[in-house]
C-alpha cells in the first residue's frame, strides 16, 4: 500500500518506519523543511531504540520517504495517517488547530479515493470535525471525492515506541464501513501474525478508548505513589504492598511502581483533557472529582523529592549543590515534557540551592528548552561520578539502567555527605546502610518529615 504519515515527531516516525519495514510504499511529510532534510541525511529528531536502523533500512530499500510537499505525498495514497501534536491548551482541551489545518489542506488536495486516520491523541467527536473540515474544502472547490475518515489510537511508549509498533498490544480501528475497516485489518495483520489484536468499533468509542487507557495507567500511578505516602508513614515498603497487590491477576504488577509521578507527553495532556471532555458534556461531578484526584496526586509526586531535601538539609539550601542523575521524564529518551526533574529544580533553586545535572541523551533539551532560565545548573553528558563532587547528596530523577548498579566508594568519596534520594527506588537499601549512606526513597519507609515541608513556591 501507499501510506502517508503527516507529523513526524514521536508518533508519526516510529509508524512511519514500521510500515515501511513491512514493504509498504511510506511518505512522511510535515512542514518542519530542516527536520525533512536532516531524516534524507539519516540525522533523527528523536531518540528511540532501534529507530536510527529501522529509518536506515525503508531509506536503503526506497520504501520509505521524506517530503513536505502534499501533492507528492497524496499522489496515488490509499491511507493517511494525521500524527501532528495536539498540545493541551490553558483550560486542559486538546488544541486541535494542528489537526484542523491538516484536514483542510486534505481538503484542497485530495484528488483520489483516501482514508484518512487520526493517529494523533485526540478527544471524542474529532473524527466528525476532520470530516467536516475536507467536506468543507471539497464543497470550495466544487469537487465529489469518496473519503472516510477513521480513529486509530496510538498505543506507543516513549523509550520503546518501536517494539510497541512492531508488536502492538492491540490495535484499535474505530468505523461504520466495513470495507474501510478491512483495508485496515489488511495494514496491520503483518504486525499481528502470532496474536490477532485487532478491535473493531464505533468512531466514538475508538476515540474514547484512547483516553481512557492512558488514564487508567495514570491512575494506577497516582494509586501506588499514594500508597507509597502511606508507607513512610507507618515505616512499610512500597515495594512489599506493590508485590502483593500485583499478584492479583486482576491488578496485575504493572504500572505499580512508586516514583516521581508521570510525566511525558501522553498521560499528563490526556488526562487534562478527558477532564475538560468530562466537564463539557456535563458528566456528574463525582465522576469528575475521580479523575483531577489523579492530576492533583501527580502534581504533588513531582514535589516529594524537595520535600526531603528540604526536611533532611533544611530550608535554607542556599550555598548549598545537588546532584541530579537524569532529566527526561523517562529513560531511553530526550524527552523532557513535564519531566519531574523540572520540578525538582524549580523548587530546590527557590530555596537557593545550586544543581549539577547528568544526562545522556537530554542535556540540550534541558539547556535550550526546559531549564534555560535556571542559572544555577551546570551539565555533564558524559561522566555521572564527576558531578558529585562538593554536592551535599545524589538526587536519582529517572530509572536510566546505569544508574541501577553504583560504585558506592566513589559516590561517598565525592559528596560532602553520604546521602542519596532516589526517587526510583532503583538500590538496594541493606547494601546502601551497609556501605554507610543515609539513603531515602520513595515509599520505603524513610523517617524524613517530608509530607509536613512547605516548599517556597507553594508559599
Amino acid at each position: 500500500m501507499k501510506i502517508t504519515v503527516v507529523g513526524i515527531g514521536f508518533v508519526g516516525l516510529p509508524l512511519a518506519a514500521a510500515f515501511a519495514s513491512m514493504g509498504n510504499q511510506v511518505y512522511c511529510l510535515d512542514n518542519d523543511i530542516e527536520k525533512i532534510e536532516n531524516l534524507k541525511k539519516g540525522i533523527m529528531p528523536i531518540s528511540e531504540p532501534g529507530l536510527d536502523g529501522l529509518v536506515m533500512e525503508g531509506m536503503k530499500h526506497n520504501l520509505l520517504n521524506f517530503t513536505n510537499d502534499y501533492d507528492e505525498a497524496l499522489a496515488d495514497c490509499e491511507i493517511l495517517f494525521i500524527a501532528v501534536g495536539t498540545p493541551p491548551g490553558d483550560d486542559g482541551s486538546a488544541d486541535l488547530r494542528y489537526v484542523e489545518s491538516v484536514a483542510h489542506t486534505i481538503g484542497r488536495k485530495i484528488a483520489r479515493p483516501l482514508i484518512v486516520v487520526d493517529k494523533s491523541t485526540v478527544p471524542v467527536g474529532t473524527a466528525a470535525f476532520v470530516h467536516k473540515a475536507i467536506q468543507e474544502e471539497l464543497e470550495k472547490r466544487k469537487t465529489s471525492v469518496d473519503f472516510w475518515v477513521v480513529s486509530n489510537p496510538e498505543f506507543m511508549a516513549e523509550g520503546r515506541a518501536v517494539k510497541d509498533m512492531l508488536e502492538p498490544s492491540r490495535v484499535v480501528v474505530g468505523s461504520d464501513n466495513d470495507q474501510v475497516i478491512e483495508k485496515m485489518r489488511l495494514l496491520y495483520d503483518p504486525f499481528m501474525k502470532k496474536t490477532p489484536r485487532f478491535h473493531a468499533m464505533g468512531v466514538s468509542a475508538a476515540e474514547l478508548t484512547k483516553y481512557a487507557s492512558n488514564t487508567m495507567l495514570a491512575l494506577k500511578i497516582s494509586f501506588i505513589n499514594t500508597v507509597a505516602g502511606l508507607s513512610d508513614l507507618i515505616s512499610a515498603d512500597v515495594e512489599e504492598v506493590a508485590e502483593g497487590m500485583g499478584s492479583d491477576p486482576r491488578i496485575g504488577p504493572e504500572f505499580l511502581h512508586a516514583s516521581l509521578g508521570y510525566g511525558g507527553s501522553c498521560f499528563p495532556k490526556d488526562v487534562k483533557a478527558i477532564i475538560f471532555f468530562a466537564q463539557k458534556i456535563g458528566l456528574p461531578k463525582p465522576y469528575i472529582n475521580l479523575l483531577k484526584s489523579i492530576e492533583e496526586v501527580n502534581n504533588y509526586q513531582k514535589t516529594v523529592v524537595p520535600r526531603k531535601v528540604v526536611a533532611r538539609f533544611g530550608e535554607n539550601l542556599k550555598g548549598k549543590k545537588f546532584a541530579l542523575w537524569g532529566l527526561s521524564f523517562k529513560a531511553k529518551t530526550n524527552d523532557m515534557r513535564e519531566s519531574a526533574a523540572i520540578d525538582i529544580v524549580k523548587h530546590l533553586t527557590a530555596h537557593g540551592a545550586e544543581i549539577a545535572a547528568y544526562d545522556p541523551l537530554a542535556i540540550e533539551e534541558a539547556k535550550t528548552v526546559y531549564l534555560k532560565e535556571f542559572k544555577d545548573v551546570s551539565y555533564e553528558k558524559n561522566d555521572k561520578y564527576k558531578i558529585l563532587d562538593g554536592c551535599e547528596a545524589l538526587i536519582i530523577v529517572t530509572e536510566t539502567g546505569e544508574y541501577r548498579t553504583i560504585d558506592a566508594d566513589a559516590v561517598k568519596k565525592s559528596l560532602k555527605n553520604p546521602v542519596i534520594i532516589d526517587g526510583r527506588n532503583l538500590l538496594d537499601i541493606p547494601t546502601l546502610k551497609k556501605a554507610g549512606f543515609e539513603y531515602y526513597a520513595i515509599g520505603r519507609g524513610d523517617a524524613l518529615d517530608w509530607q509536613n515541608i512547605v516548599l517556597k513556591l507553594e508559599q
